[in-house]
Protein backbone atom coordinates (compact mmCIF):
# COMPACT_ATOMS: atom_id res chain seq x y z
CA UNK A 1 0.00 0.00 0.00
CA UNK A 2 2.56 2.31 0.94
CA UNK A 3 6.11 0.72 -0.94
CA UNK A 4 5.57 3.17 -3.95
CA UNK A 5 5.22 6.42 -1.27
CA UNK A 6 8.76 4.90 0.22
CA UNK A 7 10.22 3.90 -3.01
CA UNK A 8 10.39 0.44 -1.75
CA UNK A 9 9.78 -3.13 -3.22
CA UNK A 10 8.16 -4.96 -1.07
CA UNK A 11 6.74 -4.64 2.65
CA UNK A 12 9.57 -4.53 4.54
CA UNK A 13 8.22 -5.15 8.24
CA UNK A 14 5.55 -8.36 7.16
CA UNK A 15 4.68 -10.76 10.01
CA UNK A 16 5.46 -13.77 8.42
CA UNK A 17 8.66 -15.94 8.70
CA UNK A 18 10.73 -14.77 5.87
CA UNK A 19 14.98 -16.05 5.55
CA UNK A 20 15.22 -13.06 2.95
CA UNK A 21 15.32 -10.56 5.82
CA UNK A 22 17.11 -12.74 8.07
CA UNK A 23 18.81 -10.39 10.42
CA UNK A 24 22.24 -12.24 12.16
CA UNK A 25 21.98 -10.53 15.53
CA UNK A 26 24.21 -12.16 18.43
CA UNK A 27 22.05 -14.64 19.54
CA UNK A 28 20.27 -15.14 16.31
CA UNK A 29 24.02 -16.33 15.14
CA UNK A 30 24.47 -18.33 18.06
CA UNK A 31 21.39 -20.35 17.23
CA UNK A 32 21.77 -21.09 13.80
CA UNK A 33 25.84 -21.54 14.63
CA UNK A 34 24.33 -24.43 17.27
CA UNK A 35 21.80 -25.76 14.11
CA UNK A 36 24.90 -26.34 11.77
CA UNK A 37 26.85 -27.79 14.48
CA UNK A 38 24.15 -30.26 14.70
CA UNK A 39 23.94 -30.81 11.51
CA UNK A 40 28.17 -31.50 11.14
CA UNK A 41 27.83 -33.93 14.30
CA UNK A 42 24.55 -35.65 12.65
CA UNK A 43 23.21 -37.10 15.75
CA UNK A 44 21.36 -36.37 18.98
CA UNK A 45 18.67 -33.48 19.34
CA UNK A 46 19.31 -29.94 19.04
CA UNK A 47 16.98 -27.48 20.95
CA UNK A 48 16.21 -24.23 20.23
CA UNK A 49 13.85 -22.30 22.11
CA UNK A 50 12.80 -18.21 22.49
CA UNK A 51 10.19 -15.96 23.57
CA UNK A 52 7.09 -15.68 20.63
CA UNK A 53 7.93 -13.67 17.84
CA UNK A 54 11.41 -13.38 18.85
CA UNK A 55 12.67 -15.43 15.13
CA UNK A 56 12.75 -19.09 15.45
CA UNK A 57 11.41 -19.88 12.49
CA UNK A 58 13.12 -17.40 10.48
CA UNK A 59 16.35 -18.50 11.86
CA UNK A 60 15.21 -22.21 10.87
CA UNK A 61 14.14 -21.48 7.24
CA UNK A 62 17.26 -19.39 7.14
CA UNK A 63 18.64 -22.90 7.79
CA UNK A 64 16.81 -24.96 5.82
CA UNK A 65 17.24 -22.71 2.81
CA UNK A 66 21.07 -22.71 3.17
CA UNK A 67 20.75 -26.67 2.84
CA UNK A 68 18.89 -26.82 -0.30
CA UNK A 69 21.11 -28.72 -3.01
CA UNK A 70 22.73 -30.85 0.09
CA UNK A 71 22.62 -33.99 0.85
CA UNK A 72 20.47 -33.95 4.02
CA UNK A 73 16.80 -34.39 3.32
CA UNK A 74 14.68 -32.09 6.00
CA UNK A 75 11.80 -32.89 6.82
CA UNK A 76 9.25 -30.28 8.84
CA UNK A 77 6.97 -30.68 11.22
CA UNK A 78 4.85 -27.86 12.31
CA UNK A 79 1.74 -28.99 13.54
CA UNK A 80 2.53 -30.37 17.41
CA UNK A 81 -1.01 -31.01 19.29
CA UNK A 82 -1.41 -34.51 18.64
CA UNK A 83 -1.15 -37.41 20.27
CA UNK A 84 1.95 -39.58 20.28
CA UNK A 85 1.21 -42.08 17.09
CA UNK A 86 -0.21 -39.28 15.16
CA UNK A 87 2.29 -37.44 15.73
CA UNK A 88 4.88 -40.39 14.46
CA UNK A 89 2.92 -40.15 11.19
CA UNK A 90 3.17 -36.80 10.55
CA UNK A 91 6.88 -37.74 10.66
CA UNK A 92 6.32 -40.24 7.96
CA UNK A 93 4.22 -37.57 5.71
CA UNK A 94 7.00 -34.69 6.13
CA UNK A 95 9.31 -37.53 4.68
CA UNK A 96 6.51 -38.14 1.84
CA UNK A 97 5.84 -41.32 2.36
CA UNK A 98 1.60 -42.84 2.98
CA UNK A 99 0.91 -42.61 6.64
CA UNK A 100 -3.17 -43.15 6.32
CA UNK A 101 -5.08 -46.43 7.38
CA UNK A 102 -1.62 -47.83 8.02
CA UNK A 103 -0.71 -49.60 11.37
CA UNK A 104 1.77 -48.14 13.78
CA UNK A 105 4.01 -50.94 13.78
CA UNK A 106 4.19 -50.99 9.59
CA UNK A 107 4.85 -47.48 9.70
CA UNK A 108 7.76 -47.59 11.53
CA UNK A 109 9.37 -50.60 9.75
CA UNK A 110 8.46 -48.18 6.14
CA UNK A 111 9.57 -45.28 8.16
CA UNK A 112 13.71 -47.27 8.77
CA UNK A 113 13.31 -48.33 5.58
CA UNK A 114 13.10 -45.20 3.80
CA UNK A 115 16.11 -43.96 6.40
CA UNK A 116 18.44 -47.04 5.41
CA UNK A 117 17.71 -46.69 1.57
CA UNK A 118 18.54 -42.55 1.78
CA UNK A 119 21.79 -43.50 4.04
CA UNK A 120 22.67 -46.10 1.58
CA UNK A 121 22.30 -43.44 -0.80
CA UNK A 122 24.94 -41.38 0.70
CA UNK A 123 22.15 -38.57 1.84
CA UNK A 124 21.24 -37.95 5.21
CA UNK A 125 17.91 -37.24 6.91
CA UNK A 126 16.97 -34.33 9.03
CA UNK A 127 13.58 -33.73 11.17
CA UNK A 128 12.59 -30.39 12.34
CA UNK A 129 10.41 -30.08 14.28
CA UNK A 130 8.51 -26.72 15.12
CA UNK A 131 6.73 -25.55 18.16
CA UNK A 132 7.85 -28.36 20.25
CA UNK A 133 6.42 -26.60 23.34
CA UNK A 134 2.90 -28.03 22.67
CA UNK A 135 4.54 -32.11 22.07
CA UNK A 136 3.20 -34.66 24.92
CA UNK A 137 5.57 -36.83 27.14
CA UNK A 138 4.74 -39.63 24.75
CA UNK A 139 5.27 -37.82 21.56
CA UNK A 140 7.95 -36.61 22.94
CA UNK A 141 9.56 -40.00 23.83
CA UNK A 142 8.04 -41.69 20.09
CA UNK A 143 10.56 -39.01 18.60
CA UNK A 144 13.45 -40.28 20.98
CA UNK A 145 12.51 -43.65 19.85
CA UNK A 146 13.64 -42.56 16.38
CA UNK A 147 16.65 -41.76 16.93
CA UNK A 148 17.70 -45.32 17.80
CA UNK A 149 17.50 -46.16 14.43
CA UNK A 150 20.58 -46.82 12.93
CA UNK A 151 22.96 -48.21 9.64
CA UNK A 152 25.88 -49.94 11.36
CA UNK A 153 27.75 -46.87 13.95
CA UNK A 154 26.07 -44.15 12.04
CA UNK A 155 22.07 -42.44 12.90
CA UNK A 156 20.02 -42.57 10.30
CA UNK A 157 18.25 -39.89 11.86
CA UNK A 158 18.20 -36.38 13.62
CA UNK A 159 15.94 -34.01 14.98
CA UNK A 160 16.16 -30.15 15.99
CA UNK A 161 13.51 -29.08 18.51
CA UNK A 162 12.27 -25.70 18.27
CA UNK A 163 9.89 -24.35 20.51
CA UNK A 164 8.86 -21.52 23.28
CA UNK A 165 10.69 -20.98 26.41
CA UNK A 166 8.35 -23.45 28.64
CA UNK A 167 9.50 -26.37 26.31
CA UNK A 168 12.87 -25.73 28.23
CA UNK A 169 10.58 -26.76 31.60
CA UNK A 170 9.21 -29.79 30.14
CA UNK A 171 12.39 -30.95 29.52
CA UNK A 172 13.41 -30.99 33.21
CA UNK A 173 10.68 -33.20 34.17
CA UNK A 174 11.96 -36.73 35.61
CA UNK A 175 10.19 -38.66 33.23
CA UNK A 176 11.97 -36.35 30.23
CA UNK A 177 15.98 -37.88 31.52
CA UNK A 178 16.06 -40.46 28.81
CA UNK A 179 15.27 -37.80 26.63
CA UNK A 180 18.06 -35.42 28.02
CA UNK A 181 21.02 -37.43 27.47
CA UNK A 182 20.06 -37.78 23.59
CA UNK A 183 20.41 -33.57 23.78
CA UNK A 184 23.59 -32.76 21.94
CA UNK A 185 23.30 -28.95 22.26
CA UNK A 186 20.53 -26.04 23.43
CA UNK A 187 20.39 -22.80 22.62
CA UNK A 188 17.82 -19.55 23.87
CA UNK A 189 16.86 -16.56 22.01
CA UNK A 190 16.48 -13.68 23.68
CA UNK A 191 15.19 -9.87 22.82
CA UNK A 192 17.17 -7.32 20.89
CA UNK A 193 18.60 -4.90 22.77
CA UNK A 194 17.96 -1.19 21.80
CA UNK A 195 21.51 -0.96 18.99
CA UNK A 196 20.37 -4.12 17.69
CA UNK A 197 16.33 -2.90 17.44
CA UNK A 198 18.27 0.29 15.45
CA UNK A 199 20.43 -2.35 13.14
CA UNK A 200 17.21 -4.46 12.65
CA UNK A 201 14.81 -2.24 11.79
CA UNK A 202 17.42 -0.26 8.91
CA UNK A 203 18.31 -3.88 7.75
CA UNK A 204 14.83 -4.84 6.82
CA UNK A 205 13.87 -1.66 5.17
CA UNK A 206 17.64 -1.80 3.50
CA UNK A 207 16.13 -5.42 2.05
CA UNK A 208 13.35 -4.21 0.98
CA UNK A 209 14.99 -1.74 -1.46
CA UNK A 210 14.92 0.85 0.57
CA UNK A 211 17.40 3.92 -0.77
CA UNK A 212 17.28 6.89 2.23
CA UNK A 213 13.92 6.32 2.83
CA UNK A 214 11.99 6.33 5.04
CA UNK A 215 13.96 8.18 7.73
CA UNK A 216 13.31 8.33 11.79
CA UNK A 217 13.96 10.85 14.63
CA UNK A 218 16.78 8.98 16.23
CA UNK A 219 15.00 9.06 19.49
CA UNK A 220 12.34 6.27 17.41
CA UNK A 221 14.52 3.47 17.73
CA UNK A 222 14.47 3.88 21.64
CA UNK A 223 11.12 4.44 21.94
CA UNK A 224 10.61 1.19 19.58
CA UNK A 225 12.61 -0.67 21.70
CA UNK A 226 10.93 0.10 25.03
CA UNK A 227 7.59 -0.28 23.26
CA UNK A 228 8.43 -3.62 21.44
CA UNK A 229 10.39 -5.15 24.27
CA UNK A 230 12.95 -5.68 21.94
CA UNK A 231 10.92 -8.66 19.87
CA UNK A 232 11.58 -8.71 16.17
CA UNK A 233 8.25 -9.71 15.89
CA UNK A 234 6.31 -6.70 17.94
CA UNK A 235 8.41 -4.19 16.14
CA UNK A 236 7.38 -5.73 12.75
CA UNK A 237 3.86 -4.85 13.81
CA UNK A 238 4.55 -1.34 15.63
CA UNK A 239 7.09 0.16 12.29
CA UNK A 240 4.50 -1.30 9.63
CA UNK A 241 1.56 1.00 11.48
CA UNK A 242 4.30 3.74 11.71
CA UNK A 243 4.84 3.44 7.76
CA UNK A 244 1.31 3.36 7.60
CA UNK A 245 0.67 6.63 9.43
CA UNK A 246 3.63 8.72 7.74
CA UNK A 247 2.04 7.53 4.51
CA UNK A 248 -1.62 8.81 5.34
CA UNK A 249 0.52 12.09 6.64
CA UNK A 250 2.33 12.11 3.57
CA UNK A 251 5.33 12.59 5.46
CA UNK A 252 8.57 10.27 5.21
CA UNK A 253 9.98 11.41 7.80
CA UNK A 254 9.03 9.54 11.47
CA UNK A 255 8.85 11.17 14.77
CA UNK A 256 8.81 9.87 18.35
CA UNK A 257 5.68 11.33 18.27
CA UNK A 258 3.85 9.35 15.35
CA UNK A 259 5.31 6.32 17.30
CA UNK A 260 3.72 7.43 20.23
CA UNK A 261 0.23 7.74 18.80
CA UNK A 262 0.88 4.17 16.71
CA UNK A 263 1.62 2.72 20.19
CA UNK A 264 -1.50 4.68 21.85
CA UNK A 265 -3.87 3.24 18.90
CA UNK A 266 -2.74 -0.01 19.08
CA UNK A 267 -3.09 -0.28 22.59
CA UNK A 268 -6.59 0.64 22.34
CA UNK A 269 -7.34 -1.76 19.93
CA UNK A 270 -6.12 -4.22 22.47
CA UNK A 271 -8.19 -3.32 24.83
CA UNK A 272 -10.87 -5.52 26.01
CA UNK A 273 -14.03 -4.02 26.55
CA UNK A 274 -15.62 -3.72 29.95
CA UNK A 275 -18.56 -5.38 30.08
CA UNK A 276 -21.47 -3.55 31.57
CA UNK A 277 -22.80 -5.94 35.53
CA UNK A 278 -26.13 -7.23 34.97
CA UNK A 279 -28.64 -5.07 37.42
CA UNK A 280 -30.02 -7.53 39.35
CA UNK A 281 -33.50 -6.88 41.04
CA UNK A 282 -35.13 -7.87 44.69
CA UNK A 283 -37.96 -10.44 44.76
CA UNK A 284 -40.47 -10.80 47.24
CA UNK A 285 -41.57 -14.30 49.04
CA UNK A 286 -44.33 -14.46 46.05
CA UNK A 287 -42.26 -14.00 43.70
CA UNK A 288 -43.14 -11.17 42.21
CA UNK A 289 -39.91 -8.68 41.41
CA UNK A 290 -39.84 -5.43 44.60
CA UNK A 291 -38.57 -2.15 43.35
CA UNK A 292 -36.86 0.02 45.95
CA UNK A 293 -38.79 1.51 48.64
CA UNK A 294 -37.90 5.17 47.99
CA UNK A 295 -35.10 7.40 46.65
CA UNK A 296 -33.31 8.42 49.74
CA UNK A 297 -30.37 5.45 49.45
CA UNK A 298 -30.23 5.65 45.51
CA UNK A 299 -26.80 7.35 43.71
CA UNK A 300 -27.94 9.40 40.79
CA UNK A 301 -25.19 9.61 38.28
CA UNK A 302 -26.28 13.17 37.74
CA UNK A 303 -24.22 16.54 37.52
CA UNK A 304 -26.65 18.98 39.55
CA UNK A 305 -24.39 21.90 39.48
CA UNK A 306 -25.55 23.25 36.54
CA UNK A 307 -29.26 22.62 36.79
CA UNK A 308 -31.51 25.17 36.84
CA UNK A 309 -35.09 24.65 38.41
CA UNK A 310 -37.70 27.14 39.24
CA UNK A 311 -39.35 26.80 43.06
CA UNK A 312 -42.64 25.79 41.98
CA UNK A 313 -41.29 23.01 39.72
CA UNK A 314 -39.27 21.87 42.40
CA UNK A 315 -42.50 21.98 44.76
CA UNK A 316 -44.81 20.01 42.29
CA UNK A 317 -41.91 17.67 41.72
CA UNK A 318 -41.30 16.76 44.97
CA UNK A 319 -45.28 16.46 45.78
CA UNK A 320 -45.33 13.90 42.58
CA UNK A 321 -42.47 12.24 43.68
CA UNK A 322 -43.78 11.85 47.38
CA UNK A 323 -47.24 10.25 45.67
CA UNK A 324 -45.07 7.74 43.86
CA UNK A 325 -43.35 6.96 46.77
CA UNK A 326 -46.42 6.56 48.89
CA UNK A 327 -47.99 4.69 45.87
CA UNK A 328 -45.45 2.61 46.12
CA UNK A 329 -45.43 1.42 49.77
CA UNK A 330 -48.84 0.53 49.03
CA UNK A 331 -48.44 -1.80 46.41
CA UNK A 332 -46.03 -3.07 48.57
CA UNK A 333 -48.22 -3.51 51.43
CA UNK A 334 -50.62 -5.03 49.13
CA UNK A 335 -48.29 -7.28 47.86
CA UNK A 336 -47.17 -8.37 51.14
CA UNK A 337 -50.94 -9.05 52.48
CA UNK A 338 -51.33 -11.19 49.46
CA UNK A 339 -48.47 -12.90 50.15
CA UNK A 340 -49.21 -13.59 54.15
CA UNK A 341 -52.97 -14.59 52.91
CA UNK A 342 -51.41 -17.05 50.54
CA UNK A 343 -49.54 -18.48 53.37
CA UNK A 344 -52.17 -18.41 55.86
CA UNK A 345 -54.44 -20.54 53.69
CA UNK A 346 -51.42 -23.19 53.00
CA UNK A 347 -50.68 -22.76 56.83
CA UNK A 348 -54.75 -23.86 57.47
CA UNK A 349 -54.62 -26.35 55.02
CA UNK A 350 -51.59 -28.34 56.22
CA UNK A 351 -53.68 -28.48 59.94
CA UNK A 352 -56.89 -29.96 58.59
CA UNK A 353 -54.92 -32.24 56.89
CA UNK A 354 -53.22 -33.50 60.10
CA UNK A 355 -56.35 -33.56 61.58
CA UNK A 356 -57.84 -36.14 59.57
CA UNK A 357 -55.02 -38.27 59.95
CA UNK A 358 -54.92 -38.01 63.67
CA UNK A 359 -58.84 -38.93 63.31
CA UNK A 360 -58.11 -41.47 61.14
CA UNK A 361 -55.80 -43.20 63.43
CA UNK A 362 -58.44 -42.60 66.72
CA UNK A 363 -60.56 -44.44 64.73
CA UNK A 364 -58.47 -47.47 64.01
CA UNK A 365 -57.44 -47.71 67.14
CA UNK A 366 -60.46 -49.72 69.41
CA UNK A 367 -61.24 -52.03 66.53
CA UNK A 368 -57.41 -52.93 66.55
CA UNK A 369 -58.09 -53.23 70.31
CA UNK A 370 -61.24 -56.02 69.81
CA UNK A 371 -59.82 -57.65 67.41
CA UNK A 372 -56.41 -58.31 69.24
CA UNK A 373 -58.39 -59.68 72.30
CA UNK A 374 -60.63 -62.26 69.79
CA UNK A 375 -57.53 -63.29 68.88
CA UNK A 376 -56.19 -63.71 71.86
CA UNK A 377 -59.42 -65.91 72.89
CA UNK A 378 -59.35 -67.84 70.57
CA UNK A 379 -55.21 -68.89 71.00
CA UNK A 380 -55.84 -69.81 74.77
CA UNK A 381 -56.19 -73.67 75.69
CA UNK A 382 -59.40 -75.09 77.64
CA UNK A 383 -58.97 -76.02 80.96
CA UNK A 384 -60.75 -79.28 82.15
CA UNK A 385 -63.58 -79.41 84.69
CA UNK A 386 -62.56 -80.54 88.26
CA UNK A 387 -64.11 -83.92 89.01
CA UNK A 388 -67.52 -83.97 91.61
CA UNK A 389 -67.80 -85.43 94.92
CA UNK A 390 -69.10 -88.37 95.94
CA UNK A 391 -72.24 -87.95 97.96
CA UNK A 392 -71.85 -88.76 102.08
CA UNK A 393 -73.14 -91.83 103.36
CA UNK A 394 -76.16 -91.74 105.55
CA UNK A 395 -75.77 -91.59 108.91
CA UNK A 396 -78.65 -93.74 109.85
CA UNK A 397 -76.73 -96.63 108.39
CA UNK A 398 -73.21 -96.04 109.85
CA UNK A 399 -75.12 -96.30 113.27
CA UNK A 400 -77.41 -99.73 112.25
CA UNK A 401 -73.77 -101.94 111.48
CA UNK A 402 -72.39 -102.25 115.69
CA UNK A 403 -76.36 -103.50 116.37
CA UNK A 404 -76.32 -106.21 113.22
CA UNK A 405 -72.96 -107.36 114.68
CA UNK A 406 -74.65 -107.70 118.93
CA UNK A 407 -77.24 -110.01 116.89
Amino acid sequence: MYEAFYGLNVKPFQLNPDPAFYFASKQHRRAKAYLEYGVSRNEGFIVVTGEIGAGKTTVLRSLIEGLQGSNIITGHLVTTQLGAEDTLRMVGAAFGFRVKDVPKSELLITLEAFLISQTSKGKRCLLIVDEAQNLTPRAVEELRMLSNFQFGNQALLQSFLVGQPEFREILQRPEMEQFRQRVAATCHIGPLDKDETRAYMEHRIKCAGGTGKPTFEPVVFDEMHKASGGIPRRINGLADRLLLAGFLAERTHLTAADLAEVVREVNAENEVPQRKQPQTVAVSPAGEPMMPGGLAGAVLDLDLTNLDLAPEKAEDMSRQLAQLTADQRGDQLQRLERSLLRLERTNLQTLALLQKLVDALAAKRPAAAAKAERAERTERPETPAAPEAAPPRPERARQEKPDARKK
